[in-house]
């Protein structure tokens, strides 16, 4: 068995990372794995709701990097997992975790990935999704408002308080340690089908 494959995908909120990251996946059915940080955000369980929705998640002590780190060590062994799962909607883990199986690709999604050089170094091709601000929160009002029950003066708080800051501050710094820099997230087809090629080329390897 060759050795695992790990691509990272960046960039900011709602900058269509996820698009490209399922993309890729749909593509390639089973031989391909997605994993996204936002699973593992830290579950808050001693806190009420009220208090939960106070939290910056925008910030890297948001999340169990930790535990993530440790689970891409053993999917890069080959061996299956049990992810955490979360709920956007009550800000916090449900009881029930994921399984997930090894591959010989496997996708990590999520806007700070990049940022944590210990994550990062797991990563073999690491990719930025670079999308203009004004697109990125207007995506994310639509998602918000109508994914995740938010009202719009929640979202646009949100984005001003935390959101922009963060990304100024642990997302855009970070774009120089990317491998390729995808304008126009999911709409970029031509480099889409380039990432593709490449990973066909890694699968024929194995």
């Amino acid at each position: 068995m060759k050795d695992v494959i790990v691509i990272g995908v960046s960039g900011g909120s709602a900058s269509g990372k996820t698009t490209v990251a399922n993309r890729i996946k749909e593509e390639f059915k089973d031989s391909v794995e997605l994993i996204s940080h936002d699973f593992y955000y830290n579950p808050y369980d001693d806190l009420s709701f009220e208090e939960r929705t106070k939290i910056n998640y925008d910030h890297p002590n948001a999340f169990d990097t930790k535990r993530l780190i440790n689970d891409i060590k053993v999917l890069k062994q080959f061996q299956a997992i049990e992810r955490p799962d979360y709920s956007y909607t009550e800000n916090t883990r449900l009881a029930d975790t994921v399984r997930v199986n090894p591959a010989k690709v496997i996708i990590l999604e999520g806007f700070l990935i990049f940022e944590n050089a210990e994550l990062r170094d797991l990563m073999d091709i690491k990719i930025f999704v670079d999308t203009d601000a004004d697109e990125r929160l207007i995506r994310r009002i639509i998602r918000d408002v109508n994914e995740r029950g938010r009202s719009l003066e929640s979202v646009i708080t949100q984005y001003i308080n935390t959101v922009k800051p963060m990304h100024e501050q642990f997302v855009e710094p970070y774009k120089k340690y990317s491998d390729i820099i995808i304008p126009r997230g999911g709409m970029n087809d031509v480099a889409i089908d380039v990432l593709i090629h490449r990973i066909k080329a890694i699968l024929s390897e194995g």
